[in-house]
């Protein structure tokens, strides 16, 4: 949905862009785009997605109620009143909102920006909007609505009167992110870093960078590929950029001949204090967000920003100000009668590159007055055959961040868990469900605990059950929110966000 009442559509232009035919009303106006029927706002469209398990059709009647201007269908609902404003397309819906997304795209007279990578994307993604906010009107991608749905969804969002675009792009299979980056068509392409991310799918790191290398199809000839200098795929991947006739391949890291070059970095609990050079201009800047991997990250993101023709120096400002997304890193003070207990949620997702940089940054965090740096960790999915040793390699980050006690759930983390010093283990189960009230029981004032684990692991339920420990009581609503979000939205077309 847009962040304000712009009109994106009318019901001529989106006939138009999509080619299909007006039913009822012909004269509404969208002010956003959705395909979740729970979450139409007054004045959205609503594309009536086919998921794999239900029909986004059956909940045409329940988003008009809701207060959508129209339905994007490929055909009448059975029972749907005669009078509601309808969309009827020729083709599938997703066909036809890719059609919408299309033309916004070819009427906003933006800059646009890829976003992709094994892991750093969304954080890469939001830190973009953020600088680039304050230098002119910014659209970003909403979470990681970054697949072959969410892509065509974020495109028909798109307000033409947009300076920047910012989009993330994601896959865990080979050839889903070619098409992506030839519907974004950016004119920066960013690769975060390539590493063990959706092994299962893939033969190595290599293949994986291969697959990542796709975001270069959508560039033009004078697009600018990012490239992170440091990564052991850098050449591979500009030997790719250089096959679809690209001759601006920017890097970015601490090597010297990386186009922003990271020359110092304090690492703090909170903060981190950076001396960097961008293309010849040293900048000094402060970056609100703690870990190495978002130094990184943000000299990625002051190079995009020169390629997009902004203000660096004004970007690397605007890093004083960033703030964490939802279950990546967001930290809370959890009061309980014998004190107070530090909780960050990294809860979102996880590879074994993140669960590194995240331990790194628990281990830069003091705990109070008899207090202990404790992990919760979930399963890391997609690895394939070797899940099993790259969760036991987990082990020396644990270490090195001197973490007192482990909680783990999943069968990988069990062979992590029982690889572990005996003082170290805290407790293992199955799932997270169960794992939910042993960690809540143990917890006291002074801890600081981390919780990380892929999606699929719901260690976000961890996190609701000790952030209600606040208020002393179980928050239901939130486990229940946890509990059927992912179902409720693949029944409306849905998937998770890929690597």
């Amino acid at each position: 949905m847009s962040d304000d009442k712009t009109v994106l559509w009318t019901a001529a232009d989106a006939a138009a862009a999509t080619g299909g035919r007006l039913a009822g009303p012909a004269a509404w106006t969208a002010t956003g785009v959705t395909i979740d029927s729970r979450k139409v706002a007054p004045g959205d469209l609503f594309v009536a997605i086919r998921g794999p398990n239900f029909d986004g059709h059956a909940f045409v009647g329940a988003a008009l109620t809701a207060g959508a201007a129209a339905a994007l269908v490929d055909h009448v609902p059975d029972g749907l009143p005669a009078d509601r404003p309808l969309l009827i397309a020729s083709v599938d819906t997703l066909e036809a909102m890719a059609a919408l997304g299309a033309a916004a795209r070819a009427r906003c007279g933006a800059r646009f920006v890829g976003v992709t990578g094994s892991v750093g994307k969304t954080g890469t993604k939001e830190t973009l909007r953020h600088v680039l906010l304050a230098q002119g009107p910014t659209y970003a991608t909403e979470g990681s609505l970054n697949n072959h749905w969410g892509v065509p969804l974020s495109l028909a969002r798109l307000p033409e009167a947009s300076a920047y675009g910012v989009f993330e792009l994601g896959m865990n299979h080979a050839g889903e992110l070619g098409p992506l980056s030839r519907q974004v068509k950016p004119d920066v392409a960013i690769v975060t870093t390539v590493e063990a991310a959706h092994l299962e799918f893939f033969s190595g790191v290599e293949a994986i960078a291969d697959a990542k290398a796709e975001i270069f199809e959508g560039l033009g000839a004078d697009g600018v590929a990012v490239l992170n200098r440091d990564n052991g795929q850098y050449a591979r991947l500009a030997a790719a950029a250089r096959r679809q006739d690209l001759t601006h391949i920017w890097s970015f890291g601490a090597h010297a001949e990386a186009d922003a070059r990271l020359v110092d970095c304090s690492l703090h609990a909170t903060c981190s204090a950076v001396t960097a050079v961008i293309r010849g201009e040293r900048l000094q800047y402060c970056l609100s967000l703690p870990g190495k991997h978002w130094v990184m990250n943000s000299l990625a993101v002051l190079l995009a920003v020169k390629a997009l023709g902004a203000d660096v120096a004004a970007a690397a400002r605007s890093m004083s100000t960033l703030q964490p997304v939802k279950g990546r890193g967001t930290r809370k003070r959890i009061k309980l009668p014998q004190g107070a207990f530090t909780l960050i949620d990294e809860s979102y997702n996880a590879s074994p590159a993140a669960m590194a940089a995240t331990l790194e940054v628990l281990g830069k965090i003091d705990p109070g007055a008899g207090g202990r740096r404790i992990a919760v960790l979930g399963d890391m999915r997609e690895l394939g055959g070797r899940a099993d040793a790259l969760h036991i390699a987990l082990a020396e980050p644990l270490r090195a961040a001197h973490v007192d006690t482990v909680y783990a759930c999943g069968p990988h983390m069990k062979a992590l868990f029982d690889r572990l010093p005996e003082a170290m283990r805290g407790a293992w189960t199955e799932s997270s469900v169960d794992l939910a009230p042993i960690v809540t029981a143990a917890v006291k004032g002074g801890d600081v605990i981390m919780v990380k684990g892929s999606l699929g692991s719901r260690t976000g339920l961890v996190v609701d059950a000790l952030a209600a420990l606040d208020s002393g009581r179980e928050s239901e609503d939130k486990a229940a929110s946890r509990t059927t979000n992912q179902p409720q939205a693949a029944a409306q077309g849905q998937q998770g966000p890929r690597g």
